[in-house]
């Protein structure tokens, strides 16, 4: 057998979705290596893949590929040696049939192999299966892939003979697969043979078609014979390499900015990237730099440039897919095009200024918010009375008031003109517009922070007007939905109910906040009226489980996460303390025996007929290490309650840890079930005593292995 080789595949199309292109690149390449690994026609544990994707190609290259897998040893089960064989140990009719139908005759019978025990023992076949040539074998490897790709949007076309349709993410025009130097002529796919030919650029390829040598020199020719870099990851990083140096021409501490995803989908719109600097009039900087950046990377494609200070220049960069000597064509046409965008953005600007927030409040009230829960004016109203009870739990009588007129003016740029043209500037437009209405900071901050966080990572409102202000809008949306029964099912969640319950968490958390969760829940349902039902157990579990996730991404694990949940804190700023108390507690040498004493007590009462309450009658104490356990709790729990109570959880727990002994001692020597029903209960009233004493800051029984 001839020695191993390197493969290439490559499907030449039509342009390819660009947001896709990536996804569709990596794909093709992981099922097609896959494939042929599944199917031992790699040499080695070291074959290697490289995937291709540009506008117009899907390709891989793998190293060490066999011409054909090695043959392989089989055994196949025929049937049931009673079935085979007769009294007398000669073959059936049944058995010789199936050999027949296996390219065997009747001598194979002696060979076959017995496997199993009494009546389950069955003849099994043993012979060798040549291995799979690889023709066969990239043509099976490639079907699979293509069958697979995650494919956004198929198309239907039709081939050349004008009678065959083909189903395929954009038409195919060019197929080539070549092991070395060598052309699997035998392979085929959506109508298309391989060959050894593709095209480059479709305007600076040297020559066309591209005539590949071997599978190896397929990059290398792409890029001098068709001015095309192959690459995704390396087009993308020529791109960001030019995208820093034309900044740099500009001049000092200017920068492109920074957006991965705009960085994917200009690598996935060219070929060979060129980049230039293009610019526009000064005047337009007088729009707020947001619009400008917006509407130049959403609707052009463009990398707007900022200074060093981090503000908007005049200047941005183009990636075009041509090196023109004469580069003044292309970027006077995108100057030309941008213009217009500009314009329509500085005309909405100046619009909007025309009219204040206030006067469009009413707006509000003929904008649909939901079926069931009204107009966006009537959940405005819902939000205002929320943030007013935050402000008030809060005792901040002022923070209400300016809370009061944030939450009242949050929605109103939902109605401007800018907002409507751009839906991802709401709350960031509502902040410029009420800064043109001369009104307080703090109260403009809150507009556009109110919406925060926006997603995983990002920050939280600046001031505590948008702190109370994003509250009451989460809030009003999380009860809200749950109250009319709307809740998130697997992966839907259409009004990002997971997300707000994450910034309701973070927000609690991180700013601190002394609210309660439950009171917290509890005082929004007055402003919903009768609209609603009170889902409050069920979004207070929600929450927690949300809160449990968190913990554990940030590293706490799962038992020490259930060990402080299990309490259901109300207060989640106090959550990370009790979880490091948690952690020193369990470093401990006494907490393995006080966690196991703990869940013992908790099974114990739990069996108890009746409710224990945490009552011990010293007179009725009988047992010297019932009193001795008796004597530590009087002595260690007063100590432990005063550091709980001050917020020192570790200490409090640590403290706890004097009790292993006499526990260790009572569940030895005492008791509990005694005959003497008063002698029980007061055993039974001790423990839950100690109980009582052990969780308050967790419930520690959680850590028990």
């Amino acid at each position: 057998m001839s020695s191993s080789q390197n493969l290439l595949v490559e499907l030449f199309v039509e342009e390819l979705p660009p947001k896709a292109l990536q996804k569709l690149g990596d794909a093709f390449a992981a099922v097609l290596f896959e494939q042929l690994k599944a199917q031992g026609l790699l040499a080695s544990t070291e074959s290697r893949l490289t995937a291709y994707a540009s506008p117009r190609r899907l390709a891989v290259h793998i190293t060490e590929v066999l011409p054909q897998a090695d043959d392989k040893a089989v055994s196949q089960k025929l049937m049931p040696v009673s079935v085979g064989l007769d009294a007398e140990g000669k073959p059936t009719p049944a058995l010789l049939k199936k050999l027949a139908a296996l390219g065997a005759d009747a001598s194979a019978a002696d060979s076959l192999q017995r496997q199993g025990e009494g009546k389950a023992e069955a003849l099994f076949y043993a012979s060798t299966a040549k291995g799979v040539m690889l023709t066969d074998g990239v043509q099976k490897a490639l079907d699979e892939s293509l069958a697979k790709l995650p494919i956004p949007k198929v198309m239907r076309y039709q081939l050349q003979d004008g009678w065959t349709s083909v189903h395929f993410v954009r038409p195919a025009h060019g197929l080539v697969v070549m092991h070395g130097t060598e052309v699997l002529i035998g392979v085929k796919a959506l109508g298309l043979t391989a060959g050894v030919a593709t095209h480059g650029h479709r305007f600076e390829a040297a020559v066309d078609p591209v005539v590949l040598q071997s599978a190896d020199s397929y990059a290398e020719q792409l890029r001098e014979e068709g001015a095309v870099i192959a690459s995704f990851t390396e087009r993308r990083a020529e791109i960001a390499r030019q995208l820093k140096a034309a900044a740099e021409r500009v001049g000092s501490g200017v920068r492109a900015i920074e957006d991965e995803a705009l960085l994917d989908e200009v690598t996935a719109l060219v070929e060979r990237p060129h980049v230039l600097v293009c610019e526009f009039e000064k005047e337009f900087l007088d729009v707020p730099q947001e619009c400008l950046i917006l509407t130049m990377k959403a609707n052009q494609k463009y990398f707007p440039l900022l200074d060093a200070a981090g503000r908007l220049t005049h200047q941005f960069l183009v990636v075009s897919n041509i090196s023109p000597q004469d580069a003044s064509a292309v970027t006077g046409g995108n100057e030309r095009v941008v213009r217009p965008r500009l314009a329509d953005a500085k005309f909405f600007f100046d619009q909007d200024r025309k009219k204040t927030l206030s006067s469009r409040v009413e707006l509000l009230d003929k904008v649909v918010y939901h079926n069931k829960l009204g107009t966006q004016g009537e959940r405005i109203a819902r939000v205002r009375a929320i943030a007013k009870a935050i402000a008030q739990q809060l005792g901040k009588p002022e923070l209400g008031r300016q809370a009061d007129q944030a939450a009242m003016l949050a929605k109103t740029d939902l109605v401007t003109d800018m907002v409507g043209e751009f839906p991802e500037l709401q709350g960031t437009m509502g902040r410029y517009y009420a800064l043109n209405d001369q009104l307080d900071v703090a109260v403009a901050d809150a507009i556009e922070d109110h919406y925060k966080p926006r997603f995983a990572g990002d920050e939280l409102p600046r001031g505590d007007v948008g702190v109370v202000v994003a509250l009451a809008d989460k809030l009003e949306t999380l009860v809200g939905m749950f109250g009319i029964g709307n809740l998130p099912t697997g992966d839907r969640d259409p009004f990002a109910l997971r997300r707000h319950a994450l910034g309701v968490i973070r927000m609690l958390v991180e700013k601190d906040l002394e609210l309660d969760l439950e009171t917290l829940l509890v005082s929004t349902l007055p402003a919903f009226g009768d609209k609603i039902q009170d889902a409050t157990p069920q979004l207070v579990e929600f929450i927690y489980d949300r809160l449990a996730n968190l913990l554990r991404e940030q590293g706490f694990s799962a038992q020490e996460v259930e060990a402080v949940l299990a309490l259901q804190p109300q207060r989640l700023s106090d959550v990370q303390k009790r979880l490091e108390a948690v952690r020193a507690f369990a470093a401990l040498p006494e907490a393995p025996a006080l966690a196991a004493a703990n869940k013992r007590v908790g099974n114990i009462l739990k069996k108890a007929e009746t409710a224990v309450q945490p009552q011990v009658n010293a007179a009725l104490l009988a047992e010297q290490a019932e009193k001795d356990l008796y004597a530590a709790l009087q002595q260690v729990a007063p100590k432990a309650e005063q550091q709980f109570a001050a917020g020192d959880y570790t200490a409090s727990l640590q403290t706890l840890a004097a009790l292993r002994v006499p526990v260790d001692a009572f569940f030895e020597h005492v008791m509990v079930n005694a005959e003497d029903a008063a002698l029980k209960a007061n055993r039974l009233g001790l423990l839950a005593t100690l109980h009582q004493a052990m969780n308050r800051v967790a419930d520690l029984s959680r850590l028990a292995a």
